[in-house]
């Protein structure tokens, strides 16, 4: 057997594979003692698989790890035989009359096409791939597509950022929207950077991703990117935000403030959530339906001129605040000179006596530190005790109801525009892209607890 009818088996699976003469790509019958199941024999493509499974992709879409010590007999029933056809293609034609939405590919499932033949799962990288694997898109727009990166969204630096945004800017110029299609484990940290670093947008910029593969029959993928590519298109708004499942059915899309969105869940499809504020809006039956106040987002105006604003230092930590923490992890920021720290501190804002002294060496070195709080809901409040109110006469910044990692987001944003401690210190406090609130919602952590 060679190295490509076993892709990624070694050791015992690849054995047991070439003693029932199987190859990757063939149908199966494998019996356990528990059950027998049938499907598709897919490529290990984990890094660092391990030997002792084989991975079957069965009729249903899923696909199954099977120990081999568990497989009784394991059966060849046809030779490369798919599961279920290829998805036709379609001809890449413009419509008049319909708008130009522009998606930018970072990396992701949200549209990837998957080879029933093998179980790879392929990024759709061009206009047409798009419109093959979610056509419904071609009744709705005509596409610009472009691919920027291939990354897991683990491995998305604020540099890519700062390319990003560039590229946003150049397609808003010649499209009625853009649709951003990335991962989903690091979107919010995205969504706040492009809220920072494109300012006075004329049109919505929408990111959007899934929360499970285009080949589950449970995925996301497809009702995501076209309520994004509606909202792109036909949203009265010129805001960055986050097109992602309100409910964990297929009711509708919540549209989030690119500042105010958190993923709250691993795994469910309604996995973000807006904090401390009103969600924007959803895409329901095809609409596009506002729900905050209008005095709360900017509307579209084609002739409004953005201002690209797209710096960012990557020398900003998020320290957590944990009982027992001491000063040397602080210490070890500033002597690896670090430019500015963000501690999510406990309840309204607070961080242990013992690392006071650190703080006082970040002040003396023009270091800014921020406060943020761990608690999802509700806003940093440093003057009500006493450890809040030496942490503020130490210089620490309060981030009012900000989210952890928009402060995180922003105060690298600032830091690529200004060094100076008064102005970075005004910067932080004054409300740029919706992050900051005038007052927190009270009512929103009672709607969660009641859920």
């Amino acid at each position: 057997m060679s190295d490509h009818d076993s892709e990624g088996y070694l050791g015992v699976a690849r054995k047991s594979m070439e003693k029932a003469g199987v190859k990757v790509g063939d149908r199966v019958r494998i019996e356990t003692s528990q059950s027998t199941f049938e499907g598709i024999i897919i490529p290990r493509a984990e890094i660092g698989s391990d030997d002792q499974h084989l991975v079957v992709k069965l009729d249903n879409g899923y696909n199954l790890g099977i120990r081999v010590s568990h497989i009784k007999r394991l059966e060849r029933i046809a030779e490369g035989a798919p599961v279920k056809p290829e998805l036709p293609t379609t001809s890449l034609k413009t419509k008049s009359g319909l708008p130009w939405v522009s998606i930018l590919s970072t990396g992701g499932t949200i549209a990837s096409r998957v080879d029933y033949h093998t179980g790879a799962v392929n990024p759709a990288l061009s206009a047409k791939d798009l419109y093959t694997v979610v056509p419904e898109l071609g009744d709705l727009v005509n596409i610009r597509a472009e691919v920027l990166f291939s990354l897991l969204s683990e491995d998305i630096q604020p540099s890519h950022w700062s390319e990003l945004a560039k590229r946003v800017a150049k397609h808003l110029s010649e499209s009625e929207g853009v649709v951003i299609a990335h991962g989903t484990d690091t979107l919010g940290y995205t969504s706040a950077a492009l809220s920072f670093a494109l300012q006075d947008l004329p049109r919505p910029v929408v990111l959007t991703g899934a929360q499970r593969s285009s080949d589950r029959p449970s995925s996301d993928a497809a009702l995501n990117l076209t309520a994004a590519v509606t909202a792109a298109s036909r949203g009265p708004f010129a805001e960055v935000v986050v097109a992602m499942h309100r409910t964990p059915d297929d009711t509708s899309i919540a549209l989030h403030k690119g500042t105010k969105v958190r993923k709250c869940h691993t795994s469910r499809r309604d996995a973000f959530q807006t904090v401390n504020a009103d969600l924007l809006g959803e895409v329901k039956n095809g609409q596009v339906h506002m729900l905050a106040e209008p005095s709360s987002y900017h509307s579209r105006d084609s002739k409004r001129e953005l201002r690209l604003q797209p710096k960012f230092d990557p020398k900003v930590a998020l320290l957590k605040s944990t009982p027992g923490i001491i000063g040397d992890l602080l210490d070890s920021l500033i002597d690896r000179s670090y430019h500015g720290i963000v501690i999510e501190g406990t309840g309204l804002g607070h961080a242990p006596q013992s690392l006071l002294p650190s703080v006082e060496r970040a002040q003396e070195e023009d270091i800014p530190i921020v406060m943020t709080s761990q608690c999802i809901w509700g806003r940093v409040q440093m003057r009500v005790y006493r450890t809040g109110v030496e942490l503020v006469q130490r210089g620490v910044i309060p981030a009012e109801d900000m989210l952890s990692e928009t402060a995180f987001v922003k105060l690298m944003w600032v830091l690529g525009q200004t060094r100076n401690s008064d102005d970075i210190r005004s910067y932080m406090l004054k409300n740029i892209a919706g992050e900051i609130t005038d007052s927190t919602r009270r009512s929103q952590f009672q709607e969660k607890v009641s859920e």
